[in-house]
């Protein structure tokens, strides 16, 4: 008996410690606020008055998200691309999102269009378009799946070697394409004068296929890519009055439901077969 037990905990401790380090996940921080300073040659990027992006979730309903005041009234960081300085420009509304904590490392830029709240909507994005809680200007959203090119991965990371493209248009697909690295997929097909342009430079994902001959069980950050998108919004259009006239709110069910949805691995993670690994050593304790 004391055998038998000594056993399982000892699995136990081992699950652990594969599963710890392979659920790592380095802090994202999402905010919103102003571009006040650009520096290409330094590759810097600074964000005055920022406000932080967070959510409530109540025992019913949905999640309630806003923004809130920082204390800080000013953040640098590295810019997710070298685009991002013929993009964007001092003065720029935007959000960003950072790696790491509060600056230092932007992870995503994105330009926003409008103003108030509920009238935002994003023209353009630099860096990993998932992180971008703002919908899209022009009723458009996008569908982002990296594919894990299976000789260059290093531990629960693999470098993508294309990127499967979506673009969604009033709750349908209007355009699809598989991205090789530095491609783009192009859409203006609506004949009211916008248009959307997704360019797929680089990018990481989880090892999905991959995992079982060639990826080690071993702990790392979670992954990210490098998208480049354009919105041209139609003729005429304001943010105030496109949120009146087609709400992105209420697509229909097959549509994404965010403004941007990616999939990086369509495989079990490795935290999640390690924990129901820990659940099955659990039970197995319980019994003795």
């Amino acid at each position: 008996m004391y055998r038998k037990s000594a056993f399982v905990l000892f699995l136990a401790a081992f699950l652990c410690c594969i599963v710890l380090p392979a659920s790592a996940v380095i802090q994202e921080v999402t905010l919103k606020g102003t571009v006040s300073a650009m520096n290409a040659d330094k590759n810097l990027v600074t964000i005055q008055n920022p406000t932080q992006y967070g959510c409530n979730y109540p025992a019913t309903g949905a999640p309630i998200c806003s923004y809130a005041p920082m204390n800080l009234s000013i953040l640098a960081g590295t810019a997710p691309d070298p685009a991002t300085f013929s993009v964007f420009k001092t003065g720029d509304p935007v959000v960003a999102t950072s790696f790491g904590g509060a600056g230092q490392t932007w992870i995503t830029l994105a330009k926003l269009f409008g103003t108030g709240a509920g009238q935002e909507y994003v023209t353009d994005i630099v860096g990993d378009a998932e992180t971008v809680p703002t919908p899209l200007a022009g009723n458009y959203s996008l569908i982002l799946v990296t594919n894990p090119d299976c000789a260059k991965c290093t531990g629960t990371i693999c470098m993508a070697g294309s990127a499967s493209v979506a673009i969604w248009s009033d709750n349908r697909v209007v355009a699809n394409k598989t991205l090789m690295p530095g491609e783009n997929l192009f859409f203006n097909g609506r004949n009211d004068g916008s248009s959307v342009n997704v360019t797929f430079v680089n990018g990481e994902t989880l090892p999905g296929s991959c995992q079982k001959s060639t990826v080690s069980i071993i702990g790392g950050a979670q992954p990210i890519s490098d998208y480049i998108v354009s919105v041209v919004p139609p003729i005429g259009m304001t943010a105030a009055s496109e949120r009146g006239a087609s709400p992105a709110t209420t697509a229909a069910p097959a549509s994404p439901a965010t403004p941007v949805q990616t999939q990086k691995s369509a495989s079990l993670p490795f935290a999640v077969i390690g924990a129901l690994g820990l659940v099955a050593v659990l039970v197995a304790i319980r019994k003795e």
